[in-house]
């Protein structure tokens, strides 16, 4: 359990609630937790999510972060983490993503998962699937409230894990899915290749994210649900926004996902 005491979780929340909220980016909070205090960290986003909660928002699932060799690289850390989905951060079907919403953003195509029920007890890669109801191609519009994303491990994970906004593409049965390791990934910006990668990139598989994922969870207390969406992690390099472009990603066997930028 982290010594770190409840005013500074606070200040540590509030600077960045006010980035957010003004929408502009804030200083690391490492200066106040520590580098390596990831159980404060997780604190922190617990308390500002809890407000949003609060202000009418609702928990519809969960984003895993830092489970691409090459997005660990582009970040300096070395270990997975995981965020909360908001209703308001799910632009599936709009027409537009809207780029005022965002600071800093930055995409990235992965494999989703709606869950067909809740995830109660430690799950292995083998049971995996049975809490799955469909599998989908997704882009995670991921941002940071930290000035230039000078993060380390404790600042993403402090930040919901650089949560931003989603888009949901094709979805298929989950018994119809293809070996998830094995899909291949290309992600064009304006048409032009941007970013490549494949389902073993993610942590192995995304099926080794998913049980990541549900064993974390429950371990800091919050179980996933029937019908949570998962962001299962990078498939490959994410790549930053350019407002009024559009970005199409293919997964093998899973279809594509596209988004386009407001200019």
């Amino acid at each position: 359990m982290t010594s770190v005491e409840l005013h500074v979780i606070t200040d540590a929340a509030d600077r960045l609630a006010t980035a957010t909220v003004t929408k502009t980016p804030c200083a690391p909070v490492r200066d106040l937790i520590g580098r390596d205090d990831i159980d404060a960290a997780y604190r922190i986003q617990s308390l500002n999510i809890e407000g949003l909660v609060a202000s009418g928002q609702r928990v519809v699932g969960r984003k895993i972060g830092l489970t691409s060799p090459s997005v660990q690289q582009q970040l300096g850390v070395d270990q997975p983490d995981f965020g909360v989905l908001l209703d308001d951060m799910d632009c599936t079907g709009d027409a537009e993503v809207d780029s005022g919403r965002l600071l800093q953003p930055r995409i990235e195509a992965e494999v989703a998962f709606t869950l067909s029920r809740d995830i109660t007890a430690p799950i292995t890669v083998d049971d995996a699937p049975g809490y799955v109801a469909d599998v989908y191609a997704s882009f995670e519009i991921v941002d940071s409230r930290i000035v230039n994303w000078d993060i380390s491990l404790a600042d993403t994970v402090a930040d919901n894990a650089s949560s931003g906004l989603y888009v949901l593409g094709d979805r298929i049965d989950r018994a119809d899915a293809p070996d998830l390791a094995a899909i291949e990934m290309s992600m064009t910006e304006n048409d032009t290749e941007v970013s490549k990668g494949k389902g073993a990139d993610c942590l192995g598989s995304p099926w080794h994210a998913l049980v990541w994922l549900a064993n974390t969870a429950l371990a800091y207390g919050t179980g996933l649900r029937a019908g949570d969406v998962v962001l299962s992690g990078a498939l490959g390099p994410m790549v930053p926004v350019i407002p009024g472009a559009t970005y199409t990603a293919t997964m093998s066997g899973l279809g594509s996902v596209t988004a386009v930028f407001s200019a």
